[in-house]
């Protein structure tokens, strides 16, 4: 059965590669709302629904994975930074702090039309940071483009480190919990 990845995100890219089995990229090249949602599963749910669907109209036959992940804080989103002012005021709300983190995935099938749509959360913390250690966090660690300015690294993150849940859901596509429900739609990727 054909799989299709409706991201361009190089991370969720690398985490579906992992499951072996083939699969095409479709990138949905949507406009992402900012703003206007009050908790971050209606956030996570919409954006990723709002990729599947744009992605779903172009594909005839076969099982699309749509996700959106963000962090949340203090009642309000962290976004992807527009600059590197912006990652450093963000990275500064959540140093010696935990937050939530919440990817939102949809599967839909083609072209029944049949979707499963989950919202999966992991509590992250990030280190206490000086303010030379922040400089040296945003000169020499990915953060263009990453929800929160962060991209945690998967063994001995001296910056970030998951408290609770998955950390493929902090890189960006919650592997575990995306094999069983894509065995509910009909496509077994285990090895």
């Amino acid at each position: 059965m054909r799989l299709i990845l409706a991201s361009a995100s190089p991370a969720r890219r690398e985490l579906l590669a992992r499951l072996g089995y083939p699969f095409e990229v479709v990138p949905a090249d949507i406009d992402e709302p900012q703003s206007g949602f009050h908790d971050p599963r209606t956030f996570v749910h919409t954006v990723s629904w709002l990729k599947a669907a744009a992605v779903a109209a172009r594909v005839e036959e076969g099982i699309l994975i749509a996700a959106d992940t963000i962090g949340w804080i203090n009642d309000h989103p962290i976004l992807k930074p527009s600059d590197e002012a912006d990652a450093r005021r963000i990275l500064r709300e959540m140093a010696g702090r935990e937050h939530e983190l919440w990817t939102g995935v949809v599967l839909w099938r083609r072209p029944d039309d049949v979707q499963i749509v989950w919202q999966e959360q992991t509590r992250v913390a990030v280190a206490p940071l000086s303010d030379a250690e922040l400089d040296i966090y945003l000169a020499t660690r990915p953060w263009r483009g990453l929800s929160g300015a962060y991209a945690i690294q998967e063994k001995d993150d001296p910056y970030v480190r998951v408290v609770c849940g998955s950390l493929t859901n902090v890189i960006g596509l919650p592997l575990e919990s995306l094999v069983e429900r894509l065995r509910l739609a009909g496509l077994d990727v285990s090895k």
